[in-house]
């Protein structure tokens, strides 16, 4: 029996993470420029063959489907994080997505934007655009994929999660260029938002001084960092959010949750908000110390939601 279980693990694995990324513009990506930069993978990082991705100029997505019978018709688009610096794609991308299929749920990875480079043009609205484009490809797929198209939420940490809470907060704000297909004309706006340890205060010192500075740039005006500080974009049209966080986060310090958190409470959004002692920062699924319960409680949130089946039922 070793050798069954060994050969389902690398289905499961390669469906996860192969080579082949769909790109989200196959017409070329909106604000796009030719830089020679050349995407880093790194290799065999968390059991996967691209775990963390640097200098990423060319934007796609890998989508995981449960079997057809234990979809609920939920999806999740997930945005890895890595402080717009690169993006830690197994412990916050391909585990996570893992996790959501064995629980009947589309799971989404989206490879966004992000480099360290000048050349690199990946400033706001950059990543903001590649996401929006993943969810509206999602609900164009919703009938392919055994999607309800108003069941589409995201999932985000870090950098991933401030991306997440974009999604969630701004659906209404016009970024970009205008439409260029069919795609491009559906919405943005999302269900329910998953946030794990995220950066909000982008206009603040207790944000995370390196996802701002990637993002927006280290002169940028008050004027965009308030923009992007999304606890400061909460209304009554935000989705349902859950949030996970450890007190003990010294990058990202647990304010951030906390100020999003009673925003949501302000404007009367339904909000869940999970604290622990210990964890740290980019503890992903598996977490630390007391925090090492918080998947469950996802589980149990989720379920309570409609969204997913627990754990082992179908």
């Amino acid at each position: 029996m070793r050798w069954i279980t060994l050969f389902v693990f690398c289905s499961t694995l390669a469906l996860a993470s192969g080579d082949e990324w769909t790109p989200l513009f196959p017409d070329g990506a909106p604000l796009g420029v030719k830089t020679g930069l050349i995407e880093e993978a790194h290799k065999e990082r968390n059991g996967y063959p691209d775990g963390g991705i640097r200098h990423i100029t060319e934007p796609g997505y890998k989508v995981m489907l449960p079997d057809a019978d234990k979809r609920t018709g939920a999806a999740v688009v997930i945005f890895p994080g890595g402080g717009y610096a690169m993006l830690a794609m197994g412990h916050e991308g391909y585990d996570y997505a893992k996790w959501l299929v064995e629980r009947g749920v589309v799971a989404v990875v989206v490879k966004y934007r992000v480099s360290t480079d000048a050349r690199a043009n990946d400033d706001f609205p950059v990543p903001l655009l590649d996401a929006r484009r993943a969810i509206r490809t999602t609900r164009a797929k919703a009938a392919e994929w055994g999607i309800d198209p108003d069941r589409i939420g995201v999932m985000g940490s870090s950098a991933g999660g401030h991306l997440a809470s974009m999604c969630a907060t701004m659906a209404k704000e016009e970024v970009g260029p205008p439409p260029s297909d069919d795609i491009d004309r559906l919405s943005c706006a999302v269900n329910f938002a998953i946030l794990v340890y995220p950066v909000i205060g982008m206009d603040a010192d207790w944000g995370h001084r390196g996802s701002r500075h990637n993002l927006i740039g280290k002169e940028a005006p008050d004027a965009l960092a308030k923009q992007v500080a999304t606890y400061r974009r909460v209304d009554a049209d935000t989705p349902p959010c859950f949030l996970v966080h450890a007190a003990d986060d010294r990058a990202v310090p647990l304010r951030n949750s906390m100020e999003f958190a009673a925003r949501c409470a302000e404007h009367k959004v339904s909000v869940v908000c999970h604290v622990y002692a210990h964890g740290g920062h980019g503890f992903g699924l598996k977490g630390k110390g007391d925090s090492q319960q918080w998947a469950k409680r996802l589980e149990e949130w989720l379920v309570f939601q409609g969204l997913a089946t627990a754990s082992g039922s179908k």
